[in-house]
């Protein structure tokens, strides 16, 4: 049965006399019927465009009951992250001093692959052993720390790395005729995507993100530190990785737990 007749055989009023009351009770019978939120977005697409028609091409004076907004929130899945185990057998694949870098800064630093194809080299303070991140995602700034093996990587790419080309981006295109040229987003993906069939792996550049923010709630850094160094606006954001994390959960349980023993003991009676 499609969509709308569905809904129309629902009825218990006339069309023209639906409302947005009316449409959160249809929401709520599919609820009860356990359509997906996926699914009940797609009745509610139906029926805005049904209401649509009728207004612009049959001239009915009606309101579309299916106000804008009106959806249900789909659930975002949990922010994937390489164990370590595959780390190392990722990294070993690669054999670039470039794309070694590139990964490693992605891994060890947080850096989207945008903000890596954007990287400088005037962004890079080695004296400090950090890197300035300009206009990040939502147009922010911020800084963000490189670890030993990171920075050795990048230091070791740089020692390669044509040094009379005009640009200052510090990832370059080293075959074809884009020689020279800073590399794109999508070739970064690419050499990703490359890496992972060679050592069978579903591996993302933004899976190497997620990773060090995993890597380091494990270790007990802060999350509002963690927001920081990932760039993310809001916290609620990063504390999706509290969900993935469950060595720290773990942990942490354990460690509160013998508190709380430790007071049960000296106090049994209560």
């Amino acid at each position: 049965m499609n969509k709308l007749k569905h809904f129309v055989l629902w009825l218990d009023i006339p069309v023209e006399a639906v409302d947005n009351h009316k449409i959160s009770a249809y929401i709520d019978y599919l609820l009860d019927k356990r359509l997906s939120p996926k699914t009940i977005n797609c009745h509610l697409g139906t029926i805005r465009s049904f209401y649509r028609y009728l207004r612009d091409e049959e001239d009915w004076q009606v309101s579309n009951p299916v106000r804008k907004g009106k959806s249900l929130r789909l659930a975002r899945p949990l922010p994937k992250h390489l164990r370590d185990e595959e780390v190392i057998l990722f990294f070993r694949a690669i054999k670039s001093r470039r794309d070694r870098a590139m990964f490693m800064l992605m891994l060890r630093c947080g850096l989207r692959v945008e903000e890596v194809a954007h990287l400088s080299l005037d962004a890079i303070d080695y004296q400090q052993n950090r890197l300035f991140v300009y206009n990040g995602k939502g147009g922010k700034d911020r800084v963000v720390y490189i670890s030993n093996d990171a920075s050795d990587a990048l230091a070791e790419y740089l020692r390669v790395r044509r040094p009379l080309v005009k640009t200052k981006k510090v990832f370059l295109v080293e075959k074809g005729r884009c020689r020279g040229k800073p590399i794109s987003v999508r070739g970064i993906q690419k050499r990703i995507e490359i890496y992972a069939d060679e050592c069978g792996l579903d591996v993302s550049c933004h899976q190497l993100r997620h990773t060090m923010a995993t890597q380091l709630l494990n270790a007990d850094a802060d999350l509002v530190t963690i927001q920081d160094l990932l760039g993310h606006t809001r916290i609620k954001t990063t504390q999706r990785y509290c969900r993935v994390s469950n060595l720290k959960v773990q942990r942490d349980y354990h460690r509160a737990m013998e508190e709380v023993m430790k007071k049960t003991a000296q106090n049994p009676r209560g």
